[in-house]
């Protein structure tokens, strides 16, 4: 069973990233989060369509021969 949604730390160990730069994801908008009490949380599917809008890694392409 997958998780609802992710506490910050669940979220950076997951994805590899910090809490500065997931606070600032949260707080430029590119990233949803929810209030649960005092707990931030953030939505398995906000999470991966974040991840999901990241740009592909640039592979050089090999020198012709």
């Amino acid at each position: 069973m997958s998780k609802a949604a992710f506490s910050i730390d669940e979220f950076c160990t997951s994805y590899g990233v910090g809490k500065t730069f997931t606070y600032e994801l949260i707080n430029s908008g590119q990233l949803r989060a929810v209030k649960a009490g005092r707990r931030t949380l953030i939505p398995e599917a906000s999470a991966a369509q974040w991840l999901k809008a990241q740009p592909p890694v640039n592979r050089p392409t090999p020198a012709a021969a």
